[in-house]
C-alpha cells in the first residue's frame, strides 16, 4: 500500500488488489465483527456515493468502461472488513510508508537532477505523483504517535520524520502546487491530535524541518519550485488581462465554465458526456475557451455538481466529512497506536479535499484507488485496535 505506491506503474493498485482477494476469506471464515453505527455509516456512505456514480452513468447509457472507478468504492467495503478481521502489524503499515516516501523522493530526484525532467513525475501524472507523495508524508507525521509509545522510539521517530520530508520533497519536484494550501490545515490537526502530548518543542521540530526543506526547494533552481510559483503569479496577471491560455488562467476559466453550467442545471446535472456538450456551447459562444471543452472542470467539487447535480454533490461531502467526522472522534484517544490511525484516517479525506480545490482527483485511477482503499485500511485496523485484535 505505502512502498510500491509511485515507484512502479499503477503501483497504488497492487495492495488494494492483493486486499481485496483476501477479503473473498470471509465468505467462509465470517468473523465476529460487532459492527456499530460509524462502522455502518462508513460503509453506507462508500456504497451511495458508487451506486449513485454508476446509476447516474446507465441512464446516460455510458460505456462499461465508465462503471471502473466509481465501483471501486464498493470494492472497499469488503477490504475494510477483511482488514478489521485480520488487522496487519502497525509497524508494516508506517514502515511502508516510510519506504515509500523514500523511494517516491528518490525516483523525484532521479528525474529532476540526472534526466533533466522539468517536473517529476513517476508513473503516473504530475499532480498524481506529487499529491499523493505529499500524502504518504503526511501519513508519516501521523504515524509518530504510534512510535512514540514503542520501544525504539527515536529510531521509528526519526524514520517517519524522514519519511514526511521525502514525501514533501517528492511534492516539491513534482512541481504542483495544489497540495501546499492546505497543508495549514493538516498542522492544524496534527496539533490537535498530538501538540498535548509529543510536546512544542517536537512539534516546532517537526514544522522548522519542513519549512526548511520548502526554503530550501525554493531557493535551488533546479528543483524548479522559484519558477513555478514566480509561474503562478504571472499566469493570475495575463488572467486579469484576459489572457486565458496559461496554467491558472484555464483553471479560472474550466470553473466559470462549470458554475454556469450547474446553475443552469443544478439538480440532474449534465451527466458524463452532457458535461462536454454543454462545456461546447459555451465556447460556441465565446463563453470559454475551446480548451475548455475536453477536460474536466480541475475542481473536485465543481466538476461532481455539474455532472451528477446537487445529489452528487452532496455525495461527495459526504465521502470526506463522514470519514473526517468519525476518525476525528477518537484523535484523542488514550491509546497512542489506535490515536496513529486515526489521525492519519482524518488527515486523509481533509488532504483530499485540498487537491480537490485544484484537481479532479477522484476522476483518475490513482486518486480513487488511494482515497478508497486507504480509508478502508487505516479505518479497519482502527476498529480492529479498539476491539483488541491487534
Amino acid at each position: 500500500m505505502g512502498a510500491l505506491a509511485l515507484i512502479v506503474p499503477s503501483g497504488y493498485s497492487y495492495g488494494p488488489i492483493l486486499l481485496l482477494l483476501g477479503s473473498f476469506t470471509l465468505l467462509w471464515k465470517r468473523p465476529e465483527l460487532r459492527l456499530q453505527k460509524a462502522d455502518k455509516a462508513l460503509m453506507l456512505v462508500l456504497m451511495l456515493y458508487s451506486l449513485f456514480f454508476m446509476l447516474h452513468l446507465w441512464l446516460e447509457g455510458a460505456e462499461s468502461s465508465a462503471f471502473d472507478r466509481p465501483s471501486r468504492f464498493m470494492f472497499a467495503v469488503p477490504v475494510l472488513l477483511f482488514v478489521w478481521a485480520y488487522p496487519p502489524r502497525q509497524a508494516f503499515i508506517w514502515a511502508g510508508l516510510v519506504v515509500g516516501s523514500l523511494l517516491t523522493a528518490s525516483w523525484a530526484l532521479w528525474q529532476s537532477l540526472v534526466l533533466n525532467i522539468e517536473r517529476a513525475t513517476g508513473y503516473t501524472y504530475v499532480i498524481q505523483f506529487g499529491n499523493i507523495s505529499m500524502l504518504m508524508g503526511i501519513f508519516c507525521l501521523a504515524g509518530l504517535g504510534w512510535a512514540v509509545v514503542q520501544p525504539d522510539s527515536r529510531r521509528w521517530m526519526a524514520l517517519l520524520l524522514l519519511g514526511a520530508i521525502a514525501g514533501a520533497l517528492g511534492s516539491l519536484l513534482s512541481g504542483s502546487r495544489g497540495g501546499w494550501i492546505g497543508l495549514p490545515v493538516v498542522f492544524w490537526v496534527l496539533y490537535r491530535a498530538y501538540g498535548q502530548d509529543l510536546g512544542r518543542r517536537l512539534s516546532m521540530l517537526a514544522l522548522a524541518t519542513l519549512l526548511a526543506l520548502g526554503t530550501l526547494a525554493y531557493v535551488v533552481p533546479q528543483t524548479g519550485v522559484q519558477e513555478r510559483v514566480a509561474q503562478a503569479f504571472t499566469d493570475i496577471d495575463l488572467y486579469q488581462q484576459g489572457e486565458k491560455l496559461t496554467s491558472l488562467g484555464a483553471r479560472f476559466d474550466m470553473w466559470q465554465g462549470a458554475m454556469q453550467l450547474i446553475a443552469e442545471k443544478p439538480l440532474t446535472g449534465w451527466g458524463w458526456h452532457g458535461y462536454h456538450e454543454g462545456m461546447q456551447a459555451l465556447a460556441e459562444r465565446g463563453e470559454v475557451t475551446p480548451f475548455a471543452v475536453e477536460q474536466h472542470a480541475h475542481n473536485e467539487y465543481l466538476d461532481s455538481f455539474a455532472r451528477r447535480g446537487v445529489v452528487g454533490f452532496l455525495l461527495l461531502l459526504a465521502l470526506y466529512l463522514v470519514p473526517l467526522r468519525l476518525f476525528a472522534k477518537r484523535m484523542r484517544a488514550p491509546d497512542m497506536e489506535l490515536r496513529a490511525l486515526a489521525t492519519a484516517g482524518a488527515l486523509l479525506p481533509v488532504a483530499f479535499m485540498d487537491f480537490g480545490l485544484s484537481q479532479v482527483f477522484l476522476g483518475h485511477n490513482s486518486g480513487v484507488m488511494v482515497y478508497a482503499f486507504w480509508l478502508a485500511v487505516l479505518w479497519g485496523a482502527m476498529r480492529a485496535r479498539e476491539q483488541g485484535r491487534s
